[in-house]
């Protein structure tokens, strides 16, 4: 039986005969820690007697090590890859289901696919392990505008994320309630998995928010542009006591394209990015509710690339602590249109990693080990 030696002033593993007083000396505890952190969780779930408290340490230290990146491929025939970057690795995988839109990011190594038409779809790239969840009211009036030949019905994204306190994982749609017929401003939609039914969250937020943009999830909350009128700001919905409320106003004026802003997650801090041809900036919200910019990347080095991008370039993940991974993902230009980049933050230099050769979203990913949802 492997055990650690707690008598010892040095921390090791020993191997522990029964009916016998024979103790065979292993590697020391640090030493097995850092291998069983380089093990993929997929190979430490056949461990039966891991402990929880194990697999909540060897997460953190992932985590301390930065993300990894996945291409996800919306079909068959994307050609699979694995790219280093220092600690990280980017690479393409394709899930077993027909959802074709990917909530932004993944949480704790759990990815979120849905479709207007198909359940959502939660799985463990890891493990495989996955869970489906039904229809929401929101998608089925989508559906009822689309059937009419309405194809300008709103597309709403939506969000995937985690009450910290209480270990639950919850979808959430937030959609301005007029573009439907409904009342209020906004009407907002959680799904509760230990019921398999959507709720309808009361009240909702009081200010209505930008279309086509995907809610991001950090550190127990989701987070909207509003589309006010005046000015741009910035809405989170707290996924524990399920209030919303503004945060901060936007470092930029108040958005005229949508296209041209986003929202993403760097290094567990939120950051919004602007696009004004011939730059991008990147701002990052700091612990004292301000913001600070992070970068300026200068689109015309990025141009033999992907040409002048329609939209925004999306930031995906800082890899190797200064490698900032870009993808030029845009719905209605051809694939070869939306390769992934590479800038350095520190020698401002730009590289080119790959051009998908399918269909896809980029999110950042740490494996998880957990294979199941809390319910």
């Amino acid at each position: 039986m492997l055990k650690r030696h707690r008598s010892s002033s040095s921390s090791s593993f020993v191997l522990k005969r029964h009916r016998s007083s024979v103790q065979v000396q292993l590697l020391p505890y640090d030493v097995v820690e850092l291998i069983l952190e380089r093990l993929p969780g997929k190979s430490l779930l056949r461990f039966k007697c891991l402990s929880k408290n194990w697999k909540r340490q060897l997460i953190r230290r992932k985590q301390l090590r930065g993300p990894d990146v996945l291409f996800v491929s919306l079909e068959d025939d994307e050609a699979p890859r694995s790219i280093v970057f220092g600690s990280s690795i980017v690479s393409t995988v394709k899930f077993p289901t027909s959802c074709s839109i990917v909530c932004y990011g993944s949480c704790d190594g759990l990815v979120c696919l849905y479709c207007v038409s198909t359940p959502g779809f939660v799985i463990s790239p890891a493990t495989r392990w996955h869970q489906s969840f039904p229809l929401s009211s929101f998608q089925q009036l989508r559906m009822d505008r689309l059937n009419k030949g309405d194809f300008r019905a709103p597309n709403h994204k939506l969000g995937f994320g985690k009450d910290k306190v209480r270990g639950i994982y919850k979808p959430v749609w937030l959609y301005n309630s007029s573009e439907y017929g409904l009342d209020n401003v906004t009407t907002c939609e959680v799904f509760d998995f230990s019921t398999n039914a959507w709720r309808y969250l009361v009240p909702a937020s009081p200010l209505r928010v930008l279309v086509y943009h995907k809610p991001v999830y950090l550190d127990g909350s989701l987070y909207w542009f509003t589309a006010c009128e005046e000015e741009t700001k910035i809405l989170s919905l707290d996924l524990h006591t399920e209030t919303f409320q503004v945060i901060s106003k936007t470092p930029f004026p108040h958005v005229s394209n949508p296209l041209d802003v986003n929202m993403c997650i760097l290094d567990n801090r939120l950051c919004v990015s602007e696009k004004k041809w011939p730059i991008q900036v990147i701002w990052l919200f700091d612990s004292s509710g301000t913001w600070k910019q992070m970068c300026s990347i200068d689109l015309t080095k990025t141009f033999s690339w992907f040409g002048e991008p329609k939209c925004v370039l999306f930031p995906i993940a800082i890899l190797d602590k200064n490698k900032l991974l870009l993808h030029a993902r845009e719905d209605f230009q051809p694939v070869e249109k939306q390769p992934v980049v590479i800038h350095d933050l520190r020698t401002k230099s730009y590289d080119f990693v790959f051009r998908p050769t399918t269909f896809g979203f980029s999110i950042y990913y740490f494996q998880s080990l957990f294979s199941v949802l809390p319910i």
